[in-house]
């Protein structure tokens, strides 16, 4: 299964696909030059339960630290997975 990640700021989102097809995706909204809100994270069912939301969901947060971006989780998973993940909790805007 070959991933591949994008961002695609024209379209405020961020982009998973596999072998060439559309697998998930992160909407996001930009907030000034150094915050991004994570609005929604979307897998397609066929790709369920194969890894992808976490691929992309640390695609996402390594992305902001990578720009020196504060994030707002507003997508419910996103914000469980910091939870999870409590070396990006740094990264969350309070």
């Amino acid at each position: 299964m070959n991933t591949q990640i994008a961002d695609h700021p024209q379209h405020h989102h961020y982009a998973l696909s596999v072998d060439g097809k559309s697998a998930a995706h992160i909407q996001y909204r930009m907030h000034g030059e150094d915050t991004i809100e994570l609005v929604h994270t979307e897998v397609d069912k066929a790709y369920e339960g194969k890894g992808l939301g976490s691929q992309i969901a640390k695609f996402a947060l390594e992305d902001a630290r990578k720009r020196g971006l504060k994030v707002i989780p507003t997508c419910t998973y996103i914000a469980g997975w910091v939870q999870k993940h409590a070396e990006y909790a740094d990264l969350v805007k309070h």
